[in-house]
Protein backbone atom coordinates (compact mmCIF):
# COMPACT_ATOMS: atom_id res chain seq x y z
CA UNK A 1 0.00 0.00 0.00
CA UNK A 2 1.09 3.58 -0.61
CA UNK A 3 2.41 5.68 2.26
CA UNK A 4 1.64 9.04 0.60
CA UNK A 5 -0.52 10.13 -2.34
CA UNK A 6 -0.96 13.49 -4.03
CA UNK A 7 -4.48 14.60 -4.96
CA UNK A 8 -4.49 16.46 -8.27
CA UNK A 9 -7.89 18.02 -7.75
CA UNK A 10 -9.94 20.34 -5.55
CA UNK A 11 -13.35 20.73 -3.93
CA UNK A 12 -15.52 17.95 -2.60
CA UNK A 13 -13.80 15.16 -4.55
CA UNK A 14 -10.43 16.14 -3.07
CA UNK A 15 -11.96 15.94 0.42
CA UNK A 16 -13.56 12.60 -0.44
CA UNK A 17 -10.17 11.17 -1.45
CA UNK A 18 -8.50 12.60 1.67
CA UNK A 19 -11.07 10.87 3.87
CA UNK A 20 -10.56 7.51 2.15
CA UNK A 21 -6.78 7.87 2.38
CA UNK A 22 -6.90 8.74 6.10
CA UNK A 23 -8.98 5.62 6.78
CA UNK A 24 -6.41 3.55 4.89
CA UNK A 25 -3.56 5.10 6.88
CA UNK A 26 -2.16 6.99 3.87
CA UNK A 27 -0.75 10.51 4.14
CA UNK A 28 -2.03 13.04 1.61
CA UNK A 29 -0.70 16.02 -0.32
CA UNK A 30 -3.13 18.71 -1.45
CA UNK A 31 -2.28 20.88 -4.43
CA UNK A 32 -4.11 24.16 -4.77
CA UNK A 33 -4.35 27.28 -6.88
CA UNK A 34 -4.08 30.79 -5.50
CA UNK A 35 -7.89 31.00 -5.72
CA UNK A 36 -8.14 27.95 -3.43
CA UNK A 37 -5.70 29.11 -0.76
CA UNK A 38 -8.45 28.86 1.90
CA UNK A 39 -10.14 25.76 0.49
CA UNK A 40 -10.96 22.91 2.87
CA UNK A 41 -8.87 20.32 1.07
CA UNK A 42 -5.76 22.37 1.88
CA UNK A 43 -6.69 22.30 5.56
CA UNK A 44 -7.32 18.56 5.94
CA UNK A 45 -4.45 17.15 3.87
CA UNK A 46 -1.20 16.34 5.67
CA UNK A 47 0.73 18.62 3.31
CA UNK A 48 -0.21 21.30 0.82
CA UNK A 49 1.56 23.03 -2.03
CA UNK A 50 0.50 25.85 -4.35
CA UNK A 51 0.77 24.98 -8.04
CA UNK A 52 -0.21 28.24 -9.73
CA UNK A 53 -2.75 31.02 -10.30
CA UNK A 54 -6.51 30.61 -10.30
CA UNK A 55 -6.96 29.65 -13.94
CA UNK A 56 -7.19 25.87 -14.26
CA UNK A 57 -4.76 25.91 -17.20
CA UNK A 58 -2.13 27.44 -14.92
CA UNK A 59 -2.75 25.18 -11.93
CA UNK A 60 -4.92 22.05 -11.90
CA UNK A 61 -4.11 21.37 -15.57
CA UNK A 62 -0.44 22.29 -15.20
CA UNK A 63 1.23 18.88 -15.45
CA UNK A 64 4.84 20.01 -14.77
CA UNK A 65 3.79 21.84 -11.60
CA UNK A 66 1.79 18.87 -10.34
CA UNK A 67 4.67 16.48 -10.97
CA UNK A 68 7.07 18.88 -9.24
CA UNK A 69 4.76 18.96 -6.22
CA UNK A 70 4.77 15.15 -6.12
CA UNK A 71 8.56 15.05 -6.31
CA UNK A 72 9.06 17.72 -3.65
CA UNK A 73 6.70 16.02 -1.20
CA UNK A 74 7.76 12.44 -1.90
CA UNK A 75 4.34 11.23 -3.02
CA UNK A 76 4.26 7.73 -4.50
CA UNK A 77 0.98 8.01 -6.38
CA UNK A 78 -1.39 10.62 -7.82
CA UNK A 79 -5.17 10.49 -7.58
CA UNK A 80 -6.76 12.71 -10.26
CA UNK A 81 -10.35 12.66 -8.96
CA UNK A 82 -12.76 13.60 -11.74
CA UNK A 83 -12.48 16.38 -14.32
CA UNK A 84 -9.20 18.24 -14.92
CA UNK A 85 -6.58 15.54 -15.73
CA UNK A 86 -8.58 12.48 -14.67
CA UNK A 87 -9.07 11.21 -18.24
CA UNK A 88 -5.84 12.55 -19.73
CA UNK A 89 -3.89 9.57 -21.11
CA UNK A 90 -0.74 11.65 -21.55
CA UNK A 91 -0.80 12.62 -17.87
CA UNK A 92 -1.18 8.96 -16.88
CA UNK A 93 1.79 8.04 -19.07
CA UNK A 94 3.95 10.84 -17.67
CA UNK A 95 3.11 9.77 -14.11
CA UNK A 96 4.20 6.21 -14.83
CA UNK A 97 7.39 7.29 -16.61
CA UNK A 98 8.20 9.49 -13.60
CA UNK A 99 7.90 6.57 -11.20
CA UNK A 100 4.49 7.62 -9.91
CA UNK A 101 1.43 5.40 -9.81
CA UNK A 102 -1.58 6.91 -11.56
CA UNK A 103 -4.66 5.94 -9.54
CA UNK A 104 -6.88 5.01 -12.45
CA UNK A 105 -6.86 2.81 -15.55
CA UNK A 106 -3.73 2.35 -17.71
CA UNK A 107 -3.07 5.10 -20.24
CA UNK A 108 -3.94 2.73 -23.10
CA UNK A 109 -7.46 2.24 -21.73
CA UNK A 110 -7.93 5.96 -21.08
CA UNK A 111 -6.84 6.75 -24.63
CA UNK A 112 -9.09 4.08 -26.13
CA UNK A 113 -12.22 5.07 -24.23
CA UNK A 114 -11.48 8.80 -24.37
CA UNK A 115 -12.01 8.86 -28.11
CA UNK A 116 -15.72 8.19 -28.52
CA UNK A 117 -15.46 6.93 -32.05
CA UNK A 118 -12.72 4.40 -31.24
CA UNK A 119 -14.61 3.39 -28.09
CA UNK A 120 -17.76 2.72 -30.14
CA UNK A 121 -15.80 0.53 -32.53
CA UNK A 122 -14.18 -1.45 -29.74
CA UNK A 123 -17.39 -1.87 -27.76
CA UNK A 124 -19.16 -3.10 -30.88
CA UNK A 125 -16.46 -5.79 -31.16
CA UNK A 126 -17.05 -6.58 -27.48
CA UNK A 127 -20.73 -7.23 -28.19
CA UNK A 128 -22.35 -4.05 -26.89
CA UNK A 129 -25.21 -2.60 -28.97
CA UNK A 130 -24.19 0.69 -30.62
CA UNK A 131 -26.43 3.57 -31.68
CA UNK A 132 -26.52 3.81 -35.50
CA UNK A 133 -24.18 6.54 -36.70
CA UNK A 134 -20.93 7.37 -38.43
CA UNK A 135 -18.33 4.62 -38.58
CA UNK A 136 -15.52 7.15 -38.23
CA UNK A 137 -14.84 10.82 -37.52
CA UNK A 138 -16.84 13.08 -39.85
CA UNK A 139 -14.45 15.41 -41.64
CA UNK A 140 -16.77 17.92 -43.30
CA UNK A 141 -20.35 18.99 -43.93
CA UNK A 142 -20.61 17.10 -47.22
CA UNK A 143 -19.75 13.82 -45.49
CA UNK A 144 -22.20 14.66 -42.69
CA UNK A 145 -25.01 15.11 -45.22
CA UNK A 146 -24.39 11.65 -46.70
CA UNK A 147 -24.50 9.99 -43.27
CA UNK A 148 -27.69 11.80 -42.27
CA UNK A 149 -29.37 10.79 -45.52
CA UNK A 150 -28.43 7.18 -44.74
CA UNK A 151 -29.52 6.92 -41.07
CA UNK A 152 -32.28 9.54 -41.11
CA UNK A 153 -33.19 12.45 -38.85
CA UNK A 154 -33.05 13.42 -36.05
CA UNK A 155 -29.35 12.99 -35.30
CA UNK A 156 -26.92 14.31 -32.73
CA UNK A 157 -23.48 15.76 -33.41
CA UNK A 158 -20.89 14.86 -30.76
CA UNK A 159 -17.30 15.86 -30.12
CA UNK A 160 -15.06 12.82 -30.60
CA UNK A 161 -12.50 13.93 -28.01
CA UNK A 162 -14.63 14.78 -24.97
CA UNK A 163 -17.99 15.05 -23.25
CA UNK A 164 -19.87 17.19 -20.76
CA UNK A 165 -22.17 18.55 -23.46
CA UNK A 166 -19.41 20.42 -25.31
CA UNK A 167 -19.65 20.13 -29.08
CA UNK A 168 -23.03 18.43 -28.88
CA UNK A 169 -26.01 19.54 -30.98
CA UNK A 170 -29.31 17.87 -31.83
CA UNK A 171 -30.17 18.24 -35.51
CA UNK A 172 -33.78 17.80 -36.61
CA UNK A 173 -33.58 19.08 -40.20
CA UNK A 174 -31.05 19.37 -43.02
CA UNK A 175 -31.20 23.14 -42.64
CA UNK A 176 -30.14 22.75 -38.99
CA UNK A 177 -27.28 20.50 -40.06
CA UNK A 178 -25.94 23.29 -42.27
CA UNK A 179 -26.25 25.71 -39.37
CA UNK A 180 -24.94 23.61 -36.48
CA UNK A 181 -22.10 21.50 -37.94
CA UNK A 182 -19.52 24.32 -37.83
CA UNK A 183 -20.86 25.51 -34.47
CA UNK A 184 -20.28 22.05 -32.96
CA UNK A 185 -16.82 21.80 -34.55
CA UNK A 186 -15.74 25.16 -33.18
CA UNK A 187 -17.03 24.33 -29.71
CA UNK A 188 -15.23 20.97 -29.74
CA UNK A 189 -12.01 22.69 -30.84
CA UNK A 190 -12.28 25.27 -28.04
CA UNK A 191 -13.09 22.68 -25.35
CA UNK A 192 -10.76 19.83 -26.32
CA UNK A 193 -8.33 21.21 -28.87
CA UNK A 194 -9.83 18.80 -31.40
CA UNK A 195 -12.70 19.71 -33.76
CA UNK A 196 -13.45 16.09 -34.68
CA UNK A 197 -17.12 15.14 -34.65
CA UNK A 198 -19.10 11.98 -35.10
CA UNK A 199 -22.79 11.48 -35.75
CA UNK A 200 -25.33 9.36 -33.90
CA UNK A 201 -29.00 8.72 -34.47
CA UNK A 202 -30.91 10.76 -31.87
CA UNK A 203 -33.18 8.60 -29.70
CA UNK A 204 -36.25 10.50 -28.45
CA UNK A 205 -37.61 9.78 -24.96
CA UNK A 206 -34.36 8.03 -24.07
CA UNK A 207 -33.22 7.21 -20.55
CA UNK A 208 -29.58 7.81 -19.56
CA UNK A 209 -28.49 4.70 -17.65
CA UNK A 210 -24.95 4.00 -16.45
CA UNK A 211 -23.25 0.95 -14.99
CA UNK A 212 -20.40 1.17 -12.44
CA UNK A 213 -17.46 -1.17 -13.03
CA UNK A 214 -14.79 -2.14 -10.50
CA UNK A 215 -11.87 -4.17 -11.85
CA UNK A 216 -8.50 -5.12 -10.38
CA UNK A 217 -5.20 -5.89 -12.12
CA UNK A 218 -5.71 -9.64 -11.72
CA UNK A 219 -8.65 -9.95 -14.12
CA UNK A 220 -11.48 -9.71 -11.59
CA UNK A 221 -14.35 -7.53 -12.83
CA UNK A 222 -17.58 -6.60 -11.05
CA UNK A 223 -20.45 -4.60 -12.55
CA UNK A 224 -22.76 -2.88 -10.06
CA UNK A 225 -26.45 -1.97 -10.35
CA UNK A 226 -27.38 0.92 -12.61
CA UNK A 227 -27.65 4.62 -11.89
CA UNK A 228 -30.34 6.66 -13.65
CA UNK A 229 -28.96 10.01 -14.84
CA UNK A 230 -31.75 11.28 -17.10
CA UNK A 231 -32.45 14.50 -15.18
CA UNK A 232 -29.98 16.82 -16.87
CA UNK A 233 -29.71 20.25 -18.38
CA UNK A 234 -27.61 20.75 -21.50
CA UNK A 235 -26.15 17.27 -20.95
CA UNK A 236 -25.05 18.16 -17.42
CA UNK A 237 -26.47 15.76 -14.83
CA UNK A 238 -28.54 17.27 -12.03
CA UNK A 239 -30.23 14.40 -10.20
CA UNK A 240 -29.19 10.74 -10.16
CA UNK A 241 -30.86 7.76 -8.53
CA UNK A 242 -30.27 4.05 -8.08
CA UNK A 243 -31.81 1.72 -8.92
CA UNK A 244 -33.59 3.23 -11.91
CA UNK A 245 -37.40 3.33 -11.69
CA UNK A 246 -37.42 2.33 -15.39
CA UNK A 247 -35.04 -0.65 -15.43
CA UNK A 248 -36.61 -4.02 -14.59
CA UNK A 249 -34.73 -7.05 -13.32
CA UNK A 250 -34.49 -8.68 -16.76
CA UNK A 251 -32.94 -5.58 -18.35
CA UNK A 252 -30.66 -5.10 -15.33
CA UNK A 253 -29.22 -8.60 -15.59
CA UNK A 254 -28.75 -8.21 -19.33
CA UNK A 255 -26.91 -4.88 -19.00
CA UNK A 256 -24.70 -6.02 -16.12
CA UNK A 257 -23.64 -9.15 -18.02
CA UNK A 258 -22.91 -7.17 -21.21
CA UNK A 259 -20.86 -4.53 -19.37
CA UNK A 260 -18.87 -7.06 -17.37
CA UNK A 261 -17.99 -8.98 -20.54
CA UNK A 262 -17.06 -5.77 -22.39
CA UNK A 263 -14.79 -4.66 -19.54
CA UNK A 264 -13.12 -8.07 -19.52
CA UNK A 265 -12.70 -7.92 -23.30
CA UNK A 266 -10.61 -4.73 -23.17
CA UNK A 267 -8.79 -5.66 -19.95
CA UNK A 268 -10.31 -2.83 -17.94
CA UNK A 269 -8.70 -1.90 -14.61
CA UNK A 270 -9.73 0.46 -11.77
CA UNK A 271 -13.10 2.20 -11.54
CA UNK A 272 -15.07 3.07 -14.64
CA UNK A 273 -18.59 3.84 -15.75
CA UNK A 274 -20.22 2.59 -18.94
CA UNK A 275 -23.00 4.91 -20.10
CA UNK A 276 -26.01 3.95 -22.20
CA UNK A 277 -29.13 5.34 -23.78
CA UNK A 278 -32.17 3.11 -23.29
CA UNK A 279 -35.17 3.58 -25.54
CA UNK A 280 -38.86 3.20 -24.72
CA UNK A 281 -38.77 -0.49 -25.68
CA UNK A 282 -35.90 -1.03 -23.20
CA UNK A 283 -33.27 -1.54 -25.88
CA UNK A 284 -29.92 -0.23 -24.65
CA UNK A 285 -27.14 1.38 -26.68
CA UNK A 286 -23.57 2.13 -25.60
CA UNK A 287 -22.62 5.83 -25.54
CA UNK A 288 -19.28 6.15 -23.79
CA UNK A 289 -17.18 4.99 -20.85
CA UNK A 290 -15.75 7.35 -18.24
CA UNK A 291 -12.39 6.11 -16.99
CA UNK A 292 -12.54 7.70 -13.53
CA UNK A 293 -14.57 8.05 -10.36
CA UNK A 294 -17.99 9.54 -11.15
CA UNK A 295 -19.48 12.60 -9.46
CA UNK A 296 -22.50 10.45 -8.56
CA UNK A 297 -20.58 7.54 -7.02
CA UNK A 298 -21.98 8.15 -3.49
CA UNK A 299 -25.40 6.65 -4.25
CA UNK A 300 -23.82 3.39 -5.42
CA UNK A 301 -21.74 3.32 -2.25
CA UNK A 302 -24.91 3.85 -0.20
CA UNK A 303 -26.97 0.99 -1.63
CA UNK A 304 -24.01 -1.44 -1.53
CA UNK A 305 -22.41 -0.16 1.70
CA UNK A 306 -18.96 -0.08 0.09
CA UNK A 307 -16.23 2.52 -0.44
CA UNK A 308 -15.38 2.87 -4.13
CA UNK A 309 -12.51 5.31 -3.59
CA UNK A 310 -10.78 2.89 -1.22
CA UNK A 311 -11.25 0.14 -3.81
CA UNK A 312 -9.70 2.42 -6.44
CA UNK A 313 -6.65 3.10 -4.29
CA UNK A 314 -6.21 -0.56 -3.34
CA UNK A 315 -6.44 -1.64 -6.98
CA UNK A 316 -3.78 0.92 -7.96
CA UNK A 317 -1.54 -0.53 -5.25
CA UNK A 318 -1.90 -3.97 -6.84
CA UNK A 319 -4.35 -5.48 -4.36
CA UNK A 320 -7.13 -7.89 -5.28
CA UNK A 321 -10.76 -6.76 -5.23
CA UNK A 322 -12.06 -6.94 -1.67
CA UNK A 323 -15.82 -6.58 -2.05
CA UNK A 324 -18.25 -8.39 0.31
CA UNK A 325 -19.26 -11.95 -0.65
CA UNK A 326 -22.95 -11.05 -0.23
CA UNK A 327 -22.70 -7.98 -2.49
CA UNK A 328 -26.32 -7.00 -3.17
CA UNK A 329 -27.95 -3.56 -3.53
CA UNK A 330 -30.30 -2.61 -0.72
CA UNK A 331 -32.74 0.28 -0.74
CA UNK A 332 -33.18 3.29 -3.02
CA UNK A 333 -30.72 6.21 -3.15
CA UNK A 334 -30.82 9.61 -4.81
CA UNK A 335 -28.33 12.45 -5.29
CA UNK A 336 -29.04 16.14 -5.92
CA UNK A 337 -26.19 18.32 -7.19
CA UNK A 338 -26.39 21.74 -5.54
CA UNK A 339 -24.78 24.39 -7.72
CA UNK A 340 -24.11 28.09 -7.14
CA UNK A 341 -26.33 29.42 -9.91
CA UNK A 342 -29.55 31.30 -10.45
CA UNK A 343 -32.38 28.69 -10.41
CA UNK A 344 -34.24 30.54 -13.18
CA UNK A 345 -31.53 31.80 -15.54
CA UNK A 346 -28.78 29.27 -14.60
CA UNK A 347 -26.20 32.07 -14.56
CA UNK A 348 -23.32 31.08 -12.22
CA UNK A 349 -23.38 32.77 -8.83
CA UNK A 350 -19.83 32.76 -7.42
CA UNK A 351 -19.12 34.76 -4.28
CA UNK A 352 -18.96 34.54 -0.52
CA UNK A 353 -21.18 32.14 1.40
CA UNK A 354 -22.38 34.19 4.35
CA UNK A 355 -24.19 31.38 6.15
CA UNK A 356 -24.34 27.64 5.52
CA UNK A 357 -26.37 24.87 7.14
CA UNK A 358 -26.26 21.45 5.48
CA UNK A 359 -28.69 18.65 6.40
CA UNK A 360 -27.74 15.74 8.59
CA UNK A 361 -29.91 12.84 9.71
CA UNK A 362 -30.27 9.09 9.31
CA UNK A 363 -29.95 8.12 5.67
CA UNK A 364 -28.56 11.49 4.55
CA UNK A 365 -25.06 11.98 3.14
CA UNK A 366 -23.54 15.31 2.09
CA UNK A 367 -20.29 15.58 0.12
CA UNK A 368 -19.18 19.21 0.14
CA UNK A 369 -16.15 21.47 0.47
CA UNK A 370 -18.20 24.57 1.33
CA UNK A 371 -18.29 26.41 4.65
CA UNK A 372 -19.64 29.67 6.03
CA UNK A 373 -17.35 32.52 5.02
CA UNK A 374 -15.83 30.67 2.07
CA UNK A 375 -15.80 32.44 -1.28
CA UNK A 376 -16.73 30.29 -4.27
CA UNK A 377 -14.12 31.06 -6.97
CA UNK A 378 -15.37 31.98 -10.44
CA UNK A 379 -12.58 29.93 -12.01
CA UNK A 380 -14.13 26.44 -11.67
CA UNK A 381 -17.46 24.62 -11.77
CA UNK A 382 -20.15 25.87 -9.43
CA UNK A 383 -20.81 22.66 -7.44
CA UNK A 384 -21.40 23.47 -3.77
CA UNK A 385 -22.57 20.11 -2.46
CA UNK A 386 -23.96 16.71 -3.34
CA UNK A 387 -26.90 15.94 -1.06
CA UNK A 388 -27.80 12.25 -1.04
CA UNK A 389 -30.48 10.17 0.66
CA UNK A 390 -31.19 6.46 1.06
CA UNK A 391 -34.41 4.75 2.15
CA UNK A 392 -36.08 1.33 1.77
CA UNK A 393 -38.10 2.41 -1.28
CA UNK A 394 -38.46 5.24 -3.80
CA UNK A 395 -41.47 6.90 -2.18
CA UNK A 396 -39.63 7.24 1.12
CA UNK A 397 -36.36 8.37 -0.43
CA UNK A 398 -38.14 11.16 -2.33
CA UNK A 399 -39.66 12.39 0.94
CA UNK A 400 -36.28 12.18 2.65
CA UNK A 401 -34.38 14.12 -0.03
CA UNK A 402 -37.11 16.76 -0.18
CA UNK A 403 -36.87 17.28 3.59
CA UNK A 404 -33.07 17.45 3.37
CA UNK A 405 -33.22 20.14 0.67
CA UNK A 406 -35.82 22.14 2.61
CA UNK A 407 -33.53 22.05 5.66
CA UNK A 408 -30.49 23.28 3.72
CA UNK A 409 -29.62 26.97 4.12
CA UNK A 410 -27.09 28.68 1.88
CA UNK A 411 -27.04 32.48 1.90
CA UNK A 412 -24.81 34.95 0.09
CA UNK A 413 -25.01 33.13 -3.26
CA UNK A 414 -27.92 31.85 -5.31
CA UNK A 415 -28.37 28.07 -5.62
CA UNK A 416 -30.44 25.67 -7.70
CA UNK A 417 -32.22 24.17 -4.67
CA UNK A 418 -35.55 25.73 -5.77
CA UNK A 419 -35.18 23.95 -9.12
CA UNK A 420 -34.58 20.62 -7.38
CA UNK A 421 -37.73 21.12 -5.32
CA UNK A 422 -39.75 21.90 -8.45
CA UNK A 423 -38.53 18.68 -10.04
CA UNK A 424 -39.30 16.64 -6.92
CA UNK A 425 -42.83 18.10 -6.85
CA UNK A 426 -43.53 17.06 -10.44
CA UNK A 427 -45.97 14.16 -10.71
CA UNK A 428 -44.21 12.57 -13.69
CA UNK A 429 -40.91 12.59 -11.82
CA UNK A 430 -42.57 11.14 -8.73
CA UNK A 431 -43.97 8.32 -10.87
CA UNK A 432 -40.59 7.66 -12.47
CA UNK A 433 -41.91 8.74 -15.88
CA UNK A 434 -39.10 10.92 -17.17
CA UNK A 435 -36.33 10.92 -19.78
CA UNK A 436 -33.35 13.04 -20.85
CA UNK A 437 -35.65 15.76 -22.23
CA UNK A 438 -37.72 15.99 -19.03
CA UNK A 439 -36.12 19.13 -17.62
CA UNK A 440 -36.28 20.91 -20.97
CA UNK A 441 -40.04 20.24 -21.14
CA UNK A 442 -40.52 21.31 -17.52
CA UNK A 443 -38.75 24.61 -18.05
CA UNK A 444 -40.67 25.29 -21.23
CA UNK A 445 -43.95 24.65 -19.43
CA UNK A 446 -42.98 27.00 -16.62
CA UNK A 447 -42.10 29.77 -19.07
CA UNK A 448 -45.49 29.73 -20.79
Amino acid sequence: MFSKILIANRGEIALRIIRAAKELGIKTVAVYSESDRLALHTMYADEKICIGPGRAQDSYLNIPNILSAAEITGAEAIHPGYGFLAENARFAEICESSGLTFIGPPASIIRLMGNKQRAREEMKKAGLPIIPGSEKVVEDLAEARKIVQKIGLPIILKAAAGGGGKGMRIVRSMAQLEELFNVAQNEARAAFGDPSLYIEKFIPRARHIEIQVVADKKGNVVALAERECSIQRKYQKLIEETPSPFVDERLRRKMLKAVREAAEYIGYQSLGTFEFLVDEKKRFYFMEANTRIQVEHPITEMIYNIDLVKQQIRIAAGEKLSLPDDLEPRGQAIECRINAEDPQTFIPSPGKIDFLVLPGSEGIRVDSAAYSGWSIPPDYDSLIAKICAIAPNRELVLRKIKAALEMTTISGVKTNIPLHLRILANVDFQNGQYDTQFLERLLQAEST
